[in-house]
């Protein structure tokens, strides 16, 4: 399983990071639906069954076959207060060997952004890379103008590397994204991103 153990749960100081399960589909459909209009210009086009039970269904047996074989970590930002279902964070694309990386790609709903849950899961998810499963990069990409994104990257160690063109697909356009990685070993300085 290289390094990733079947059964992932990272705590931080207020959130508990782990996969996604079939008794979260209420409260995801909730979450996703209601900050829908927050989330869209950001994201990928949904599926026209995102929010079906199927559609989470299929999520769940994915994020457990993904953590199983060490390929990705789809994990679930929990408020541990309440237990509240806040977004979800996944390290995917993880390749081994001489490449020792993964992909960051995150996501909050709208009541939940910009009070510091985020960037606590990045820093978690950051240290549970580099520590346990010994990873030596972490890339992320966003969309150039999604400032908040971009400051959030920066605040937990991710440095500006360049434009990729024609990206991903976003709310059906491809789009340019400014690319990002975070190295174990980091000697570079910073950027100002406004």
């Amino acid at each position: 399983m290289l390094g990733i153990k079947r059964k992932v749960r990272i705590e931080t100081e207020r959130l508990t990071l782990r996969a996604p399960m079939h008794t979260d589909f209420r409260p995801w459909a909730a979450l996703r639906q209601t900050s829908a209009e927050f989330l869209v210009p950001w994201e990928p086009s949904w599926a026209a069954d995102h929010l079906s039970r199927k559609g989470f269904t299929n999520r769940v047996y994915w994020a457990q076959r993904s953590i199983a074989q060490g390929s990705a970590l789809p994990l679930f930002l929990i408020r541990r207060s309440d237990d509240a279902l806040l977004g979800a964070i996944t390290l995917d694309h993880i390749k081994r060997g001489p490449a020792q990386s993964g992909i960051t790609g995150y996501w909050i709903g709208a009541p939940y952004a910009r009070q510091g849950y985020m960037r606590e899961a990045v820093q978690a998810v950051v240290h549970h890379a580099f520590t346990v499963l010994d990873l030596s990069r972490i890339e992320a990409g966003c969309l150039p103008e999604n400032t908040p994104s971009r400051r959030l990257l920066e605040q937990c160690g991710y440095k500006y590397e360049g434009v990729a063109q024609s990206y991903l697909q976003i709310n059906g356009r491809w789009r340019n994204h400014v690319l990002y990685a975070n190295l174990r070993h980091d000697r570079r300085g910073k950027t100002d991103v406004g």
